[in-house]
């Protein structure tokens, strides 16, 4: 900490949820406000600027008041964690209302926003806020109380603004750097899909046109009685729809069946390149929830609610989890699946899915190009992963160094 520098608490620097009282009496009714949803307050965006606007009155009530150049803070669950906050920016006529779970400071003269902004987007600060909160599971609240009593480093007002001139541009530049980042990542994914979507959507004249029901079989897993489910890690896993993502299956929330007595349901018992599906909302926005089970998998049993896809003699397994992963499989599940809380396929809706099938050794040449892509694939997004990994390491870094004087 350099010298000149002061640590005060929060609360003896910023006044906290400024008083709806200072705007009465000089705001007509039926004048327009901005208005400011938790949702449009952003996680990386150093400005929250207002884009809709609301009558005076309409908000006034039961909103949070906050005015140009206060720093709004998310104090609710999980929006505190992710970081959501801003400065308050291009108000109309200078005065916003916004969502009941902000927490809205406003600095003194010693301090400046922009200041205050980059300390409370400190990881510290977000980790020990998320130890104090309280309430109901999933609606914990990190108290006011906290805010207030957290101590923050002053230096004087022009180094601050050194120090924040400096945070500026080097977060401009590590924003563009993520933005350069996730585009290589999503043109890398989107060259696949395209190519993907390429080989199931040509027709060659010696392919031909079937069905999965007529080249797969199909079984829709065992209604095995929750009762029974076991922790011991000498039974049977049970391969849940909630273990199925996309391409591949988790076991962090497994069930098992007593081994004893899984002989008896040898019917529903997987091997080693079986195809699996969720039938229970079988899409999400991550896509299809499919995967294709390995040895580290087995054994495990199909409970229902999820498809076993076993292909017949002209028919690759591998080819047939691509199939399952192409739009056309998408396009036809989305259509026919039924019910609204939880969108459910049936067996049969499967097997009626029409494409045209190649023959075995076409199929070999199609699986080999796609394994191979999706191998550079995958050795590309793991460097766009790690590039980003990299720049919010860089990002805590500099913050640290900021706020402890080694700028």
């Amino acid at each position: 900490m350099r010298e000149r520098w002061q640590i005060k608490r929060i609360g003896d620097i910023a006044a906290i949820k400024p008083l709806k009282s200072e705007v009465r009496r000089r705001v007509s009714s039926d004048a327009l406000v901005s208005f400011l949803p938790m949702e449009d307050l952003r996680i990386t965006e150093k400005y929250a600027c207002a884009a809709r606007t609301r009558k005076f009155l309409d908000v006034v009530g039961s909103y949070t008041y906050f005015a140009e150049g206060d720093v709004l803070l998310a104090k609710i669950t999980p929006c505190f964690e992710n970081g959501k906050l801003g400065i308050a920016k291009g108000l109309k006529n200078g005065i916003g209302f916004g969502s009941s779970e902000f927490i809205v400071l406003r600095p003194d003269k010693t301090i400046t926003n922009e200041w205050l902004y980059y300390f409370l987007s400190r990881e510290d600060f977000k980790s020990a806020g998320a130890q104090r909160m309280g309430g109901a599971v999933g609606h914990q609240r990190v108290p006011q109380e906290f805010v207030e009593n957290y101590p923050i480093p002053i230096p004087p007002l022009p180094e601050q603004q050194r120090l924040v001139s400096i945070l500026d541009e080097a977060f401009a530049g590590i924003a563009k750097a993520r933005v350069n980042a996730e585009k290589n990542l999503q043109n890398t994914r989107a060259l696949f899909e395209s190519y993907l979507q390429s080989i199931f959507t040509k027709r060659s004249k010696d392919w031909v046109e079937t069905t999965l029901g007529a080249e797969v079989d199909i079984l829709t897993g065992f209604p095995f009685k929750s009762a029974r489910y076991t922790d011991t890690e000498k039974d049977v896993r049970l391969l849940r729809g909630d273990n199925i993502i996309q391409g591949e299956l988790r076991w962090d929330d497994v069930k098992r069946w007593p081994a004893v007595n899984s002989i008896e349901y040898e019917r529903y018992r997987l091997c080693f390149g079986d195809v699996v599906l969720a039938m229970d909302r079988p899409w999400v926005k991550a896509g299809l929830k499919r995967a294709q089970i390995s040895p580290d998998d087995l054994p495990c049993l199909l409970v229902q609610r999820t498809a076993r896809l076993r292909v017949k003699s002209n028919l690759n397994n591998r080819f047939l989890l691509y199939l399952i992963s192409s739009d056309a499989f998408t396009t036809h599940i989305l259509g026919v699946q039924t019910g609204i809380g939880v969108p459910h396929i049936s067996g049969q809706q499967i097997k009626d899915f029409p494409f045209i099938r190649p023959s075995v050794k076409e199929q070999h040449h199609i699986i080999e190009k796609l394994d191979s892509l999706a191998a550079e694939t995958q050795r590309l997004e793991s460097i766009y992963q790690r590039k980003l990994a990299a720049l919010e390491e860089l990002k805590k870094s500099l913050l640290d160094q900021a706020f402890n004087g080694a700028l």
